[in-house]
C-alpha cells in the first residue's frame, strides 16, 4: 500500500492548482518518507448531502471517506478498499468504499435518541460517538481472489489513530495521518449563500531504503508478532522524528482552506528537505449499485424477507450508499401482487 509511481517533480516548480477531489502522492528522500495528500470539495459534499445526517455524523463519515481515499488510492490493481467500523456507540456503523482507481461512496448508521442525548453534553468527543468496537480494513481484488481483512480495536482512539495502529502493528510501517473536516459557506449558482462540506488529509509513512535503516517489511499482513510495534525505535530515528514533528505543525485550517493546494502545503512542510510530487489521482463519487446487483441480492432472500420489502404493492430496495430506490413486481419473486403487504 505504500509504493508511489508516476511522473515526479519538485513541489517548488509545480503550479498550485488548489484543485479539489484529488490525491497527490509525494516523497521526501532525505527523510525516507512517502505519502499522499488529499483535498475534497464537491465530491465529499455530494456524499454527505445525499444523506440527512446530523452534523456530528456527517463529520465522522467525512473522516472515514478521506481515510478510505488516502489508503485505497495506493492500490495498484483494480479492486476495492473498504473501511468499516462496528461499535457500541451512538454512531454504530461507518462504511467508506473506495473502488479503484478513483470511485468513492459511503454511509453511516446511528441511534438518533442516543446521539441527541450525548450531544446535550458539549464536551463529547469523536471517541464518545464511536464507543468501543472494531475498525475493519478490507482489500478485495475481485475475481477468484480471497479478500484480505485487517481488524483494529476501536477503544478510546480516533479513526486516524486506529488506522495508524494498523500499519504499525500489522505491517510494521510507522505511519502518521492528519484529517480535517469543515463546513464552508459558499455561494451557489443562484447567487445565494449555502453551506457545503470539504476536507483535507495527509498520510505519511516511514519507508527507508537503506539496509541499516529499513524496517522489516517482508511480513504478510497480520503476521507481525505480538508487541512488534514496541520493537520499532521510532523516537530514536532522527529522520522519522523530524517528519513527525513537521506534521504536527499542520493546522486543520490549512488542510481545509480552499485557497491552499497540496503543492503549497507540501512546500511549507518539507521545502528545506526537498519534496517530490507525482501524478495526481482524481476522485469521483460513484456508487456500484445497479438493477442487476439488486436482483441478485433479492434472489438470496426467503419469502418472509421478500414480503418485508413490499411497500405500496411493490418490492422495493433502497441503496444505503446513494439512496436510489429499485422497485419490482412481487410476482417476479413468487409473491402474489394482489395479496402483497402495503407499507
Amino acid at each position: 500500500m505504500s509504493q508511489e509511481t508516476g511522473m515526479q517533480t519538485s513541489a517548488q516548480t509545480v503550479p498550485d492548482h488548489t484543485a479539489d477531489d484529488r490525491i497527490l502522492p509525494f516523497q521526501v528522500d532525505k527523510l525516507d518518507v512517502r505519502g499522499r495528500i488529499a483535498h475534497m470539495g464537491p465530491l465529499l459534499d455530494k456524499v454527505l448531502s445525499q444523506h440527512d445526517y446530523p452534523v456530528s455524523v456527517s463529520r465522522l463519515l467525512g473522516e472515514a471517506v478521506v481515510l478510505a481515499a488516502l489508503v485505497g488510492s495506493s492500490l495498484k490493481f483494480s479492486g476495492r478498499f473498504i473501511l468499516q467500523t462496528k461499535t457500541d456507540g451512538p454512531v454504530s456503523l461507518l462504511v467508506a468504499d473506495f473502488d479503484a482507481p478513483d470511485g468513492l461512496r459511503a454511509y453511516a448508521s446511528y441511534d438518533e435518541e442516543r446521539l441527541a442525548e450525548m450531544e446535550k453534553n458539549s464536551d463529547h468527543t469523536v471517541v464518545d460517538l464511536l464507543g468501543d468496537g472494531h475498525l475493519a480494513l478490507t482489500i478485495d481484488q475481485g475475481g477468484n481472489s480471497q479478500p484480505y481483512q485487517g481488524v483494529v480495536e476501536l477503544k478510546g482512539v480516533s479513526l486516524e489513530g486506529a488506522v495508524e495502529a494498523y500499519f504499525v502493528q500489522s505491517e510494521q510501517i510507522p505511519t502518521r495521518i492528519r484529517v480535517a473536516i469543515a463546513e464552508m459557506l459558499t455561494r451557489g449558482d443562484d447567487g445565494k449563500s449555502k453551506e457545503s462540506w470539504r476536507a483535507g488529509g495527509l498520510f505519511l509513512q516511514f519507508l527507508p531504503e537503506s539496509e541499516d535503516r529499513a524496517r522489516q517489511r517482508d511480513l504478510d499482513p497480520g503476521d507481525a508478532p505480538k508487541g512488534a510495534q514496541e520493537e520499532l525505535p521510532l523516537d530514536d530515528d532522527d529522520a522519522w522524528s523530524e517528519a513527525d514533528a513537521l506534521i504536527t505543525t499542520l493546522g486543520d485550517h490549512e488542510l481545509t482552506d480552499p485557497q491552499v493546494g497540496g503543492e503549497t502545503l507540501l512546500y511549507r512542510l518539507f521545502n528545506e528537505r526537498g519534496v517530490r510530487v507525482y501524478d495526481e489521482q482524481h476522485l469521483v463519487h460513484r456508487c456500484r449499485c445497479s438493477e442487476d446487483r439488486v436482483r441478485k441480492m433479492i434472489e438470496t432472500l426467503d419469502k418472509v424477507e421478500l414480503a418485508d420489502l413490499v411497500e405500496e404493492g411493490l418490492l422495493t430496495v433502497s441503496c444505503q450508499f446513494c439512496g436510489l430506490d429499485y422497485a419490482f413486481k412481487p410476482s417476479e419473486y413468487g409473491l402474489p401482487d394482489e395479496n402483497a403487504k402495503t407499507g
